[in-house]
Parts: structure tokens; sequence; C-alpha cells
């Protein structure tokens, strides 16, 4: 989804890509692709909810690398969909774990680390649920709003070190994660009555803005939020 083509995309521009998450297999084949069309890239299990994996991850990089320069959060989960109210507590906790409490610490490590070599840029994946919550989706947007305040409390903090903190708001996008929505057979009315532009969004689109919140052409941008969503936010309520 986001994060591959979001891999792809800066390679292409000339970063070393370190492509991490829960699942190496993925990892390891995107950073295999990457280097195929003449790129740079590793792979990293990376399980966000976990402080040791956090830790030997950006320990890898300090010993391999040297430096990081971005950072994207763009891990995410949503266990649950249903009325809030019914919310299990274990669906709390780990969609807690993994959009808000894994970004947060992993984001506080990495500056430690760029702040060694004059700044950096973080992009968190939040949503347009953190702005506007989704039905049936309180936990999930709950969350997205976290990602978003985080985004704003790191960014005030440490501009002055050069570390930018900004934060791409996505909408309905063709994901993985997404895809009990993309395959309804409501969706073609849906963005009819909602979607300025009538398309669902591609992983492509929002690669494009994290390598634009990623690079000096953003340089006097931090604490914001990019709403990239074919216009969603701009026709009200779904």
């Amino acid at each position: 989804g986001i994060g591959e083509a979001a891999a792809k995309r800066l390679a292409r521009k000339g970063a070393m890509v370190i492509a991490a998450s829960r699942k190496i297999e993925d990892c390891e084949r995107v950073a295999e692709e990457i280097r195929e069309a003449g790129g740079k890239a590793r792979a990293m299990t990376l399980h966000l909810g976990e402080a040791e994996h956090r830790q030997a991850a950006l320990q890898s990089i300090k010993d391999t690398e040297g430096r990081l320069d971005v950072l994207v959060n763009n891990g995410a989960t949503s266990p649950y969909f249903g009325a809030a109210e019914d919310t299990p507590e274990s669906a709390w906790d780990k969609t807690f774990d993994v959009n808000v409490k894994g970004p947060f610490f992993l984001s506080a490590d990495a500056i430690k680390i760029m702040k060694t070599h004059g700044g950096g840029s973080i992009v968190n994946v939040a949503s347009i649920n953190g702005h506007r919550p989704g039905f049936f989706q309180g936990v999930y947007s709950i969350t997205k709003a976290s990602v978003i305040s985080m985004t704003q409390v790191l960014a005030q903090e440490n501009g002055h070190e050069g570390i930018r903190v900004n934060a791409l708001c996505p909408g309905l996008t063709e994901t993985k994660l997404a895809s009990a929505l993309t395959s309804s057979p409501e969706l073609e009315s849906m963005m009819k009555r909602n979607f300025s532009i009538q398309r669902v969004g591609q992983p492509e689109d929002m690669a494009a803005a994290i390598h634009f919140l990623a690079s000096d052409a953003s340089s006097y941008m931090t604490g914001q939020c990019l709403i990239i969503d074919g216009g969603i936010m701009a026709r009200g309520p779904l």
C-alpha cells in the first residue's frame, strides 16, 4: 500500500531506504525490487508495538548507516469495526499501541539521532478520520486524531533543532486496510455523493505527498497536516 509506494518513490529520488514492518517477507520483497530498479534499500523487522523492536531498529541504523534523515511512520491497524460503546478493551489497546504509542516512541528515539547531524524530517501518516471520525471506526479515528496532535507537539519542540514533523492525512485509498470499503458495491454511489475527484486514491498519490514532506521542497513547513482526499473534506460528512 502506501508504505511500499513511498519506499519506491523515495528510492527513485536517491534515498537509501530501509523498509521496515512486522512482516519481514514483505519488506524483503520491496527492498529487492528497489535494488533491481537501481536503487538502494534493505529490509528490517520492526513491530511498532514492541519497545525492543524499535530500539533494535534504530541501533541497527546507527551502526550501519550512521545517520537517519527521514522517518515515515506509516504502520497502522484497525482491528475493530462497530459501535464505540462496544469496543473491546483489547482492541483499544492494540490500536493505540500500533497507531500512537509505537510511532511516538520511535519518533522520540529517531529525533535523538537526527539531532546529532543537524536535523531531519518525520512524516506521520494520519487520516482524515483524525479530523472527522469515520462511521463505526471510533477507536481508529481517535488514534489518528492523537497522531495529528503528536505531530504538532513534536514539531513545536524540535523545530529549532532543524527537525520538521508533519502529517499526511489520506482519504479513502486503495490499500489492504481499506479493502472493505474500496470493494463495497456501494462505493460508486458514495463517490458521486462525496468525492470531488471521483476515484479512490492510489498509494502513489500518497507517496508523492510523503516525498514532498520528506524533502527540502517543504523546508518551511512543520506541524502541519496535508490532506490528500479527492475533496471529501470539502464536500461534508460521508
